[in-house]
């Protein structure tokens, strides 16, 4: 197996906004200091649940720069997003390198619909940009294609090409690449973190960590010291979490729902076209916080759900792009 550069517990960081809809850098360093105080060893920076489809270049190298100055020695900081070109996800890696990135994730290029080869290529040529080790982010239900068994196998020959954060749920071919190749596999489904790690996942790449990262901190902590009887435990007692936060609206809307509820960001806000909770749907996330017990860290007594902040979405004052 290779060997980790990455950490276990990566936590899929969402950025936080102020009302207006511009980042909230003073928030972004409480957040990453809260996740990595309480066992995060990896931030991912502007990927999905960052709302990287909706940042600037600028802003998701100052993410890097920022969760580099915050985390210290304490975590890995990972640049995640990418692009769905090829000569545009080469430069943005080339520059979180130069801020001090330590690895970077690229998502199957979205939206184009390449076939395999052309993820292939997509995937040397961004590796060969860097000297960074690389995680592959498999997620067909955002790009619309699965990176195939055949092409993790090629990909894998490539020397930076080190892991894989799997949003497929295909616990077979999981099997089958480990069996197969040195990947690391990063369970990148919250609901299926303990049997992905069951089956030889070396840790996980979570949204539900920004809420509560001191139980997946115990998670892989006890796996790695085959105790799963504890492991069991802090799984259950997260599943109506995982249900709040990554069920009823995309995962980003409800975190920033329940990290503003909570008091550790100063707003909910999203950017458009993600709007908050409508009353109905930020009705059923607080029915599923009201069933949340025994998670390690996790104090709900202070939830103080604000749904007319949460509402709509913003538009920022210099939009991102995709090119």
């Amino acid at each position: 197996m290779t060997d980790n550069p990455f950490g276990q517990v990566l936590v899929a960081l969402v950025t936080p906004f102020r009302a207006d809809g511009e980042v909230d850098w003073d928030d972004v360093e409480r957040l990453i200091d809260d996740v990595v105080t309480n066992g995060a060893d990896g931030i991912v920076v502007s990927g999905t649940t960052g709302e990287t489809s909706t940042l600037t270049d600028p802003e998701k190298i100052r993410l890097v720069e920022v969760a580099k100055a915050v985390a210290g020695d304490r975590a890995k900081v990972i640049q995640g997003g990418g692009s769905n070109e090829t000569a545009h996800a080469m430069d943005l890696y080339k520059h979180a390198e130069d801020a001090g990135a330590d690895g970077v994730m690229i998502v199957t290029p979205y939206y184009n619909k390449p076939t395999q080869s052309g993820i292939l290529t997509h995937f040397r040529m961004i590796a060969d940009a860097t000297d960074l080790p690389v995680i592959l982010y498999d997620i067909p239900g955002r790009s619309g294609i699965p990176i195939q068994f055949e092409t993790i196998l090629r990909a894998a020959k490539h020397p930076n090409i080190l892991a894989v954060k799997d949003a497929k749920g295909d616990f077979a071919e999981v099997s089958r690449v480990l069996n197969q190749t040195d990947l690391l596999y990063f369970s990148g489904d919250d609901a299926n973190v303990l049997p992905h790690l069951a089956i030889g996942a070396s840790g996980l790449i979570g949204v539900t960590a920004n809420v509560a990262p001191r139980p997946y901190r115990t998670i892989i902590d006890a796996v790695n010291a085959g105790d799963l009887h504890t492991a069991q435990e802090q799984h259950k007692a997260l599943e109506p979490l995982v249900r709040a936060t990554m069920t009823h609206v995309p995962g980003t809307v409800a975190t920033k729902y329940i990290l503003h509820g909570l008091g550790r960001i100063g707003s909910p806000r999203v950017r458009l076209p993600l709007v908050g909770p409508e009353d109905t749907e930020a009705a059923l996330i607080e029915d599923e916080l009201a069933l949340v017990t025994g998670v390690d860290g996790l104090d709900l007594s202070r939830f103080r759900p604000d749904r007319n902040a949460a509402a709509g979405g913003a538009l920022p004052k210099v939009h991102g792009t995709t090119r």
